[in-house]
C-alpha cells in the first residue's frame, strides 16, 4: 500500500516534470518567433532609415547621460573622452563621482581644467550629500559636468545625477562600457517616431568585450573572448537579447532594460521616485514601476529594445565572479517580483501582468529553484531504484537538443543580421560552444541562482557588492602589438 502511493506520487511528480519542461520550450519557441518576426521589420525598415538627418535635426531632444563612477580612476579619462565623441549635438554628460577611494575626482579635475560650479536642482529624489559639482574651464568640454558626492550605490548616485539635469531624456550607463559612436541616434529614433503611443524608454543589445581590441574608449576590432567564461557568455548574451528581449520588444512586454545602457524618459523617473536603493535589481524595478504609472493613466506606452549592437562590457573571468552576478541578478529579481506581486496574472496590466511577469516568476525565478530541486529528487530515485532509465534518457536528451538547437538559432540570427563575428573560426567557434554550455556552463549559473535564493530568503543580504574587473583597454592593446 505505502510503496503504491510513493509510485503515484512518483508518477504525478514524473507528468509535473514533463509538463513543466514542454511549457518551457514552448514559451522560447514562441519568444523566438516574435523575435525573428520584429528583427526583419527592423532590418528592412532601417535600409532607409539616415541617421544623419537626426544628428542635424534641431527637433533632437537634449539628452543627459549618467555615469556612476566608483574607484575608477585607472581609465576614467578615457572613458569620459569616448562619451564626449558620441555622434550626437544636444547631450551632456554628468559623471557622478560616488565616493571613490581612490584618485579617480583629481584625475578628471586635473585632466578636463574642472572648477566649482553652480548648477539648478531640478527635482528632489533622495540621495547621498554632494560635496562638489564640477564644470570644465576648457570650453571644448562645455557638455562635461561631474558631481562629487558621498558614497551610496549605483542608484544613489544615478538619482543624484537626475536631480541636476534638465534633459527630458537621461541615458544610464555604465561608466567603464564602451557604447558605439551612433548609439545615442539609434537609441532616440523610437522617441522621435512614437505618435499614437508614449515611447517611455529604449535598450539595446548588449554585447561582450572581452579580448576586444579598445582604443580610446571605441572597439576597434571585435574578437571573440579568449578564456571559456566569457565565451560561454558571449553565447549566452546573444541569445538573452536577440531571442528574449526583442521578442518581449514586439510583445510589448519588456520588464527590464539593461542597467549598462539605457534611454528614460525623464519625468515618467522622476514621477515613479527615481532608482529605489534598497533593491539590488533597480535597473528591472525602475522599468516596472514606470509601467504601473502607465498602466494606472490608462494611457498608450511603450518600452523598446533596439537590435543593433550599441554597448559593450566586460564579463566576468573568474567562476567566483560570475556567481556573485549571477547571484546578485536572482536578488534583484526577487526583490522586484515581490514589490510589483499586485501584478501577477492581473488583466489590469494587459501583456505586462498576464504574460511577463508569469514568464519571469515561473522560467526566471522558479525555474533554477526547480531544476535544482528535480536533480536531488532524480538522485533519490536513483538510489532506490525507481528510475525509468528510458523516459530519463528520453527527457535528458530532449531537454539538451533543444538548448543547443535554440542557441544556435541565435548565433545563425546574429550571423545573417549584424555579423559583428565576422570571421568562419569565430562562427565555429561560437558553435561549439553552445554544444558545452548546457553541461559545463549552465549549471554554474543554476548554483549561482540557488545561492541567490539562500542569500535572499535565509542569509536576508542586501548588499550590491563589487565586481572586480581586469580591463580592456591599455592591457588589450599592448597584447595584440
Amino acid at each position: 500500500m505505502q510503496q503504491a502511493i510513493y509510485q503515484e506520487i512518483t508518477s504525478f511528480l514524473n507528468y509535473g516534470i514533463y509538463i513543466y519542461t514542454l511549457s518551457i520550450m514552448l514559451a522560447y519557441v514562441f519568444l523566438a518567433f516574435n523575435s525573428v518576426l520584429i528583427i526583419r521589420k527592423y532590418l528592412r525598415k532601417n535600409k532607409t532609415v539616415y541617421y544623419d538627418d537626426i544628428l542635424r535635426s534641431p527637433l533632437a531632444p537634449k539628452i543627459s547621460i549618467l555615469a556612476p563612477a566608483f574607484n575608477e580612476g585607472m581609465s576614467i579619462v578615457e572613458n569620459i573622452r569616448s562619451l564626449l565623441s558620441l555622434h550626437y549635438n544636444n547631450y551632456e554628460i554628468i559623471i557622478i563621482n560616488d565616493g571613490s577611494k581612490d584618485d579617480s575626482i583629481e584625475q578628471m579635475i586635473t585632466a578636463y581644467d574642472l572648477v566649482p560650479s553652480q548648477e539648478r536642482i531640478c527635482s528632489d529624489l533622495p540621495h547621498q550629500p554632494i560635496k562638489n559639482i564640477y564644470r570644465s574651464k576648457d570650453p571644448a568640454f562645455k557638455k562635461l559636468i561631474v558631481l562629487d558626492k558621498e558614497n551610496g550605490g549605483k542608484s544613489d548616485a544615478l538619482n543624484a545625477g537626475i536631480n541636476i539635469s534638465s534633459s527630458p531624456l537621461i541615458a544610464c550607463v555604465d561608466v567603464d562600457c564602451v557604447i558605439e559612436d551612433d548609439a545615442l541616434l539609434k537609441m532616440v529614433k523610437p522617441f522621435l517616431e512614437s505618435v499614437d503611443e508614449k515611447m517611455i524608454a529604449t535598450g539595446g543589445v548588449v554585447r561582450i568585450a572581452n579580448d576586444c581590441i579598445v582604443a580610446h574608449g571605441r572597439i576597434l576590432k571585435v574578437r571573440l573572448p579568449h578564456k571559456m567564461l566569457p565565451l560561454f557568455q558571449t553565447v549566452e548574451y546573444i541569445r538573452a537579447f536577440l531571442l528574449g528581449r526583442m521578442a518581449w520588444s514586439r510583445l510589448n512586454g519588456l520588464l527590464i532594460i539593461s542597467g549598462a545602457f539605457g534611454l528614460f524618459d525623464r519625468e515618467l523617473v522622476v514621477e515613479a521616485g527615481g532608482y529605489d536603493t534598497k533593491t539590488v535589481g533597480e535597473d528591472m524595478e525602475l522599468v516596472v514601476r514606470m509601467r504601473k504609472i502607465m498602466h494606472q493613466r490608462k494611457q498608450k506606452y511603450r518600452v523598446e529594445y533596439i537590435p543593433d549592437p550599441l554597448c559593450w562590457t566586460e564579463a566576468p573571468e573568474s567562476r567566483k565572479i560570475l556567481i556573485k552576478q549571477r547571484n546578485r541578478w536572482t536578488r534583484g529579481t526577487i526583490e522586484t517580483l515581490r514589490a510589483h506581486k499586485d501584478m501577477f496574472f492581473n488583466p489590469k496590466y494587459g501583456v505586462l501582468g498576464m504574460l511577463s511577469y508569469p514568464f519571469w516568476f515561473f522560467y526566471e525565478w522558479l525555474a533554477p529553484i526547480i531544476e535544482f530541486t528535480g536533480l536531488i529528487y532524480f538522485g533519490i530515485l536513483a538510489y532506490v531504484g525507481w528510475v525509468n532509465w528510458d523516459h530519463f534518457w528520453l527527457l535528458l536528451i530532449l531537454v539538451y537538443s533543444f538548448s543547443v538547437m535554440y542557441s544556435w538559432m541565435a548565433i545563425l540570427m546574429e550571423e545573417t543580421t549584424f555579423r559583428e563575428y565576422d570571421r568562419t573560426r569565430y562562427l565555429l567557434r561560437l558553435l561549439f560552444v553552445a554544444l558545452l554550455e548546457p553541461i559545463v556552463y549552465h549549471p554554474i549559473t543554476v548554483w549561482a541562482a540557488i545561492q541567490g535564493n539562500i542569500d535572499k530568503f535565509i542569509r536576508k543580504k542586501k548588499t550590491w557588492g563589487t565586481q572586480e574587473r581586469v580591463g580592456f583597454n591599455k592591457a588589450k592593446i599592448n597584447g595584440n602589438k
